[in-house]
This record gives C-alpha cells, structure tokens and sequence, in this order.
C-alpha cells in the first residue's frame, strides 16, 4: 500500500458525517490550507496572521495592508462555509461557486476591478487571461463552460474522487470564471469536493507552486491530467504526513 493509499484509507475510517466531525478531523490543517492557498496568491499572508484570525478573529500588533487581512478574514468565512455546506450535503453548483468567491474576495476588489463594473460573487464582465497559455474563457461564455463542467463532475463515485477533482481543477482554473480569486477559489472548490467524496483534503503547499503550476499548465497547453493528480497525490501524502506516520507506528 502507498502512502497515498494509506491517507485516504486512514480518512474514509472517519466515517464523517457533518460539520463538526469534518472540523475535528482537519485539527489545523484548516490554518494551514488557508495560509498556504492564500500566499500562492499573496506573499504578504503570514501563517501567524491566519492562525490569530482563525483561533481568536483577530491579530495583534498587525503592520500589513488592509486587503491582505481582509484576505485572511475572508478564508476563515469561507472555511465555515465549506463545513456547513458538507454538513447540508449542498451540490456544487453555479450557486456555490459563486458564494465560495465571494466569501473570498469581499471588500478586496481594487479599484482597477471594481470601477469596470466588477463584483465579488459575480462572474467576470471582462477579459482576463491566466498562464503561460493565457487561458481564460470570453466573459460571456463563462456560465455556460461552468454549467457544463459541474454537470460532469455530478454522480461521480468515490473511487474517482481524486481524478473528478484534479479534471474540476484544472478545467476550473482553464475558465477562469471570476475577475479575481479563481485559484483560492478553485483550490476550494477542489477539497469541497474531495471531501463530499469520502477523500482527504488536499493543502496545496505555497513552496511547491512552480510544480503546481506546471501541471495546472499540462492541461492547458496538451491536456494532460496525470501531471497534476500525480501532483495532487504527492500533495496530499505531504498534507497527511504525520497521520502516516503515527499509523505506521
């Protein structure tokens, strides 16, 4: 058995159930994904602010920029968002998607997205483009690409749950739906739907976001998916080292 293999089976021993399993059996890993999701975005993110905004909402002597503590605040939304929508079994929908973002992005849209008319929680309204292949569906056409890659991703059985994701993943971030947020938002999105599928979460570790990036762009330039769920398998034996560990013991 892979280390891979023993983190998901050490997970689905769990059996959980709602919201309040689900946040025991993460213990941290919350902080940790928060922190390491948000600085792949933004270099300013401390894992001492997020671990303050999540234990005790708030930080103490805190220097930084405004927006990038509302970007911690907003992780810490989203994340009861995500354990109350696993509790309600809630299908990733059009709807959802666009609560994730905007958990994730209220009171941080800058001038430059705000005064064209852009909105957290609301697709784009213009054009912008991401990667080395400069990616990114035309505005008008992003609700119909979503609808049509979240009804893919319906019915799926638990056993595919790490290849559903990776593809949700990689094609999420190909539309980049949104004018900000779509990597925090699509990364998850991703662990939403691990988690609805009896799999372990997944922390995206900042230090490894070259290889990310690199299969993230396998799928753009040649989809390729097995880049990126080698990847997401190497990560989530990273993110479930020491249960591994403890069990081998």
């Amino acid at each position: 058995m892979t280390n891979y293999d023993l983190a998901v089976q050490l997970w689905q021993k769990r059996q959980i159930k709602n919201d309040a399993e689900l946040s025991e059996a993460l213990n941290g890993h919350s902080i940790a994904f928060a922190y390491h999701s948000g600085k792949i975005e933004n270099e300013k993110i401390t894992y001492h602010d997020t671990r303050e905004i999540f234990e005790h909402d708030g930080v103490t002597s805190y220097t930084g920029d405004l927006r990038t503590l509302f970007e911690i605040r907003n992780a810490k939304d989203a994340n009861e968002l995500f354990l109350i929508s696993f509790s309600e079994r809630r299908p990733i929908t059009e709807t959802l998607v666009k609560e994730f973002q905007f958990k994730l992005t209220n009171n941080t849209y800058d001038a430059r997205r705000y005064q064209p008319g852009e909105r957290p929680g609301e697709y784009k309204k213009h054009d912008y483009v991401t990667g080395r292949e400069e990616v990114g569906a035309s505005p008008e056409d992003v609700s119909l690409e979503l609808s049509e890659l979240l009804a893919e991703i319906q019915d799926i059985d638990n056993e595919k749950a790490l290849t559903a994701a990776a593809y949700f993943h990689a094609k999420f971030e190909n539309i980049h739906p949104f004018a900000d947020s779509n990597g925090r938002t699509g990364r998850l999105l991703m662990n939403y739907l691990l988690v609805l599928h009896d799999h372990p979460p997944i922390v995206i570790h900042e230090e490894d976001r070259r290889n990310y990036f690199e299969a993230l762009e396998a799928w753009d330039s040649k989809q390729e998916l097995i880049p990126l769920i080698d990847f997401l398998k190497q990560q989530t034996v990273k993110t479930w080292k020491k249960q591994i560990e403890r069990s081998s013991k």
